[in-house]
């Protein structure tokens, strides 16, 4: 998995990362060649259209997109985590008929709608409502920072809505629906070839069958959903480190200062020696808590350290890899420059690093 996946990375997706960032451009041809590869649905069961594999091999895949190119891996890791699995996880089975074959299979794309302009950290706090209304879902409110809900292949959002003032449930809203609007692109300092939207329901109506899952489970629902988000979050902080530690370790070899190479120097060679220990450290986290999930067992815990530990050791690493790199790292033409804007979202998205700690703390016992 790890050599294939690395294969067509470095193959497909570096020669063009730097015109997709430069040029904000979804890369819709890539995200056909990943679904050929079988890597939009991976831990998908094979008869809803999947590959059927583990969530350590997931997280693999995920790992190697990353090293060269966040944008993409956001975009496989967001439809996967946080799109496909809920309908795969809490859907009936009429719903996993409808949309599984055409997420699973990579030919549409789903999103997630939980975080909200005034519900960020506290996921609870959720405004948007859905009103049931003659057999009709009535939804109104607003959601932001949507990954992949406005692409030309979106097939869906699933989003949480208050169906009363003290209960919070799952919807699928079909892109296209009526009341339901996207806005134009958000600009952010990284992930450029990602689709990044803000999501505003008017009186959009929705089918009652479109409820996933209980009604009034949905804040459960969404708690079991970035468990796992964060696991695919930490897989993206190790790939994003070792990138970056590759183009640290290259540069370092072939720019010479003093009349011999940067790597020469006990004070590169010492920094590039804890670059590459921080993140086997990660790593191995990531892999725990990866192999954890696949052995049916609870995997809160670890999936909170392994998000935690691994987006604060990407931002160490791409700081250190970009000292390295000196002036030219701050240039847009070194790929450095594109992993650093890239970085600090991994400590903010799937929980900030003081939710990771507040989840931390309760798995103790405080």
């Amino acid at each position: 998995m790890r050599d294939t996946v690395r294969d067509f990375a470095v193959s497909r997706i570096e020669p063009i990362a730097a015109e997709l960032d430069r040029e904000h451009r979804f890369p819709y041809e890539l995200i056909a060649e990943l679904a050929e590869l079988g890597l939009m649905g991976m831990t998908v069961p094979e008869e809803y259209g999947g590959a059927g594999t583990d969530t350590l091999s997931y997280a693999l895949a995920v790992e190697e997109l990353t090293r060269i190119d966040s944008s993409v891996a956001i975009t496989v890791a967001a439809h996967h985590s946080l799109g496909t699995l809920p309908i795969y996880y809490f859907g009936n089975e009429e719903q996993k008929r409808e949309w599984l074959p055409q997420l699973a299979s990579g030919q549409k794309l789903a999103a997630f709608g939980l975080t909200e302009p005034g519900a960020g950290s506290d996921a609870g706090a959720t405004r948007t409502t859905a009103e049931l209304r003659e057999g009709e879902w009535l939804v109104n409110g607003s959601k932001i920072f949507i990954t992949n809900a406005g692409t030309e292949i979106t097939a869906c959002v699933t989003i949480t809505a208050r169906t009363e003032d003290d209960e919070i449930s799952n919807l699928i809203i079909p892109n296209g629906t009526s009341g339901y609007e996207i806005s134009a692109p958000m600009e952010k300092m990284g992930w450029h070839a990602s689709d990044t939207r803000e999501l505003s329901f008017d009186d959009c109506a929705v089918p009652e069958r479109n409820l996933l899952g209980p009604r009034g489970q949905g804040f459960n629902q969404f708690l079991e959903i970035l468990d796992g988000g964060r696991i695919s979050v930490a897989a993206m902080a190790v790939g994003l480190a070792q990138g970056a530690y590759d183009l640290a370790a290259a540069y370092a070899q072939e720019r010479e200062q003093f009349g011999r190479p940067i790597s020469r120097f006990q004070a590169v060679q010492f920094r590039l020696a804890d670059m590459a220990t921080e993140i086997e450290a990660a790593r191995n986290l990531v892999y725990k808590a990866a192999w954890v999930k696949d052995q049916g067992r609870p995997f809160g815990r670890e999936a909170a350290i392994a998000k935690l530990y691994s987006g604060e050791m990407s931002n160490r690493v791409v700081n250190w890899a970009l000292q390295v790199h000196g002036g030219y790292g701050y240039m847009d033409e070194f790929a450095i420059s594109r992993f650093y804007r890239d970085q600090k979202i991994l400590e903010i998205g799937e929980g900030t690093n003081e939710v990771q700690r507040m989840v931390i703390a309760r798995h103790l016992g405080f």
